[in-house]
């Protein structure tokens, strides 16, 4: 079979870890398993190298670049991106973000097979974020034209799009799923675990105003812009008892966090998909989570749904997979079984298959 040469193109890549950049190593690194010569497009952080060869088989190429920390992640602008995809010359080009200007345009430019994936919902965003997000939206409309086609990370993305006047045979969703089962204890600790950005779409106000009628311990972990406010949030109501902000955590406190923690809480208000709620699926822990966009689709029925936006009925949530051990039980069993269902030895042969048909002019 004939091989690819692929480029996966971002301004951000690990040691940024999102679900984006999880998505574009995972993929890439399947992808050089399977013969096809792979590059990673991103800016340059300070202090790494202009070009490097991971142990994944994949090779990193970053451009010069500048970044400013008006939010998480970082705005970045980036010098020669066009001239790097014309110098590397791929088959076809993966881009995977749209708030970057430089970036945006310069790929979008690229005369060669390019397809667009879309991570999160049009307009995602709370307050005049939203009103921002609306119009930097609007704006990409017209910038998804140029691309061959459109990968979303799940079904509801898909249709969002199609309703949104994207012509359905021009999206194709392949939804992201677990690269490798871990090894799990199935121990109920003696807390629940929010984990993730701490920005305004994922809704943790909410999840902190619940707390003052949930008699339990919660652990909150990661880093963003809404940190002072959560922060101020549980002072307020007086959780420091019952709440607690670990911050950044390391891979393997995070991994047993979720192996260890009772259940998992997910208050969002917009989740195109939901990369943590798999990722602590597969620990088998049940989910309380809002009903919003792509989750139920990712969640299934290893969780327990409640309206965004509202504290008592998230209290109750909470209270109720804590007091019913059956139910929690079997939810866990549930997520187990749904975060199993697919992997990216499958998903991938159908995003290969993809790429395929838009380098031959078929799709």
């Amino acid at each position: 079979m004939e091989t690819l040469s692929i480029v996966e193109a971002n301004p951000y890549f690990l040691p940024h870890l999102g679900g984006i950049e999880n998505r574009m190593h995972v993929t890439s690194k399947h992808f050089a398993e399977r013969g096809h010569d792979v590059t990673v497009l991103t800016a340059q952080l300070p202090g790494t190298p202009a070009e490097e060869e991971t142990e994944y088989g994949y090779r990193i190429v970053r451009v010069p670049s500048k970044f400013y920390n008006i939010y998480n992640p970082p705005y970045v602008t980036s010098k020669g991106v066009l001239d790097a995809l014309n110098r590397i010359s791929p088959d076809i080009v993966n881009y995977n973000y749209r708030w970057a200007f430089s970036f945006d345009g310069e790929v979008s430019r690229y005369t060669g097979k390019k397809v667009f994936t879309y991570h999160n919902m049009w307009g995602e965003g709370v307050g005049y974020q939203r009103y921002i997000s609306e119009a930097n939206d609007a704006l990409y409309r017209k910038k998804l034209d140029r691309y061959d086609h459109i990968v979303a990370v799940t079904d509801y993305v898909r249709d969002d799009l199609i309703r949104r006047g994207i012509d359905p045979s021009r999206v194709t969703s392949v939804d992201n799923c677990l690269d490798v089962v871990p090894e799990i204890t199935r121990t109920e600790g003696d807390f629940i675990l929010s984990l993730g950005r701490l920005v305004a779409t994922k809704g943790l106000d909410y999840l902190i105003e619940a707390m003052r009628d949930v008699d339990y311990r919660l652990v909150i972990c990661g880093t963003g812009p809404e940190e002072k406010t959560i922060r101020r949030l549980v002072s307020k109501y007086g959780l420091e008892g019952r709440v607690e902000i670990r911050g950044w955590v390391s891979e393997e406190e995070r991994n047993r966090l979720m192996d260890t923690c009772r259940f998992f809480v997910m208050p969002s208000i917009y989740e195109s998909y939901g990369l943590a709620a798999l990722e602590v699926m597969s620990y088998g822990k049940p989910i309380v989570c809002t009903d919003v966009d792509g989750l139920p689709g990712n969640v299934k029925d290893a969780g327990l749904y409640v309206k965004p936006k509202d504290p008592k009925g998230l209290a109750d949530g909470i209270n109720r997979l804590l007091a019913d051990d059956g139910y929690r039980r079997e939810l866990s069993d549930n997520a187990l079984k749904v975060s199993r269902a697919v992997t990216w030895d499958q998903q991938i042969l159908k995003l290969e298959d993809l790429y395929r048909s838009v380098v031959d002019g078929t799709i």
